[in-house]
């Protein structure tokens, strides 16, 4: 007769077996909405200065580029943000900003000053997913996205460049979302080893049209992920319309940026 010490000595080792095939992978255990919460938790920094060099492409291929310098400071949870276009000289001194609100409560406020004019517009919520400057980024794209306002599902996992990512899809909780951003649904590609967003398909809501966007380099600077070059294209019945790539260059963080940069004066007073 088998003693109950090695009965349970036994059924000990049966069980160690097996719990590894039990549990859940490490890759499967977090929700959608768990995924997206650290993504949106993610260090991004504070107080940075960078260049950007934009590069507007259209369907013959004919490119336009444009350089702007860009500022950015945290206020609580709320992000300021400050670009002055300076070059070529039909943007030269055209200035955007924008107040990023982080809670969602009220629209984020935007504002672009038009040096042709020498009046400043205000951007209205219904203006929002309209192109910025000519590119394939809207208004709206240009602020983070407030998590309550859209519902997450994960789709399944994959790679990119060889990192294992989650794909999953965001739908918006309502018509005013979905109008303010212009996008009836989103995939978004996160890499697991970092929860960076390193790709993302939009169906934009009218026009039959599909966005793509792509991070096409991505560095370590001072302990942060920064997409130094990002593209996004827009797309209908699966020809390209018009192209648009990022380059963030001279990036830098924990900078000494006063508040008064972040203001309507200083965005028509320029640099």
């Amino acid at each position: 007769m088998i003693s109950r010490k090695y009965t349970i000595l036994f059924s000990f080792l049966l069980l160690s077996t097996f719990i590894p095939f039990l549990l859940p992978s490490p890759g499967m255990a977090l929700t959608a909405r768990e995924i997206m919460e650290k993504v949106d938790a993610r260090d991004d920094g504070d107080n940075i200065t960078l260049n950007t060099e934009m590069i507007l492409i259209d369907k013959n291929n004919y490119e336009r580029k444009r350089l702007i310098k860009a500022f950015m400071k945290d206020k609580g949870r709320d992000t300021w943000r400050i670009q002055f276009f300076i070059e070529p000289s039909d943007v030269k001194d055209t200035a955007f900003l924008t107040y990023d609100y982080y809670s969602g409560e009220k629209d984020d406020d935007q504002w672009m000053y038009l040096p042709e004019l020498h009046k400043t517009k205000r951007i209205a919520s219904s203006d929002k997913s309209s192109a910025f400057m000519g590119s394939d980024f809207s208004y709206a794209d240009m602020t983070r996205r407030v998590l309550d306002e859209w519902k997450y599902t994960l789709l399944k996992e994959s790679t990119v460049d060889g990192h294992k990512v989650w794909l999953i899809e965001a739908l918006p909780i309502n018509e005013v979302v979905a109008d303010r951003y212009g996008y009836s649904k989103s995939v978004v590609f996160v890499r697991q080893d970092i929860f960076f967003p390193v790709r993302a398909v939009h169906w934009v809501k009218e026009g039959n049209k599909i966005k793509y966007m792509e991070v096409k380099k991505l560095e370590l600077i001072d302990n942060i992920w920064v997409a130094t070059e990002t593209t996004m294209k827009t797309t209908k019945n699966k020809r390209t319309l018009h192209r648009t790539i990022l380059h963030w260059n001279n990036v830098k963080f924990n900078q000494h940026i006063d508040e008064s940069m972040f203001t309507v004066r200083r965005l028509e007073n320029g640099l």
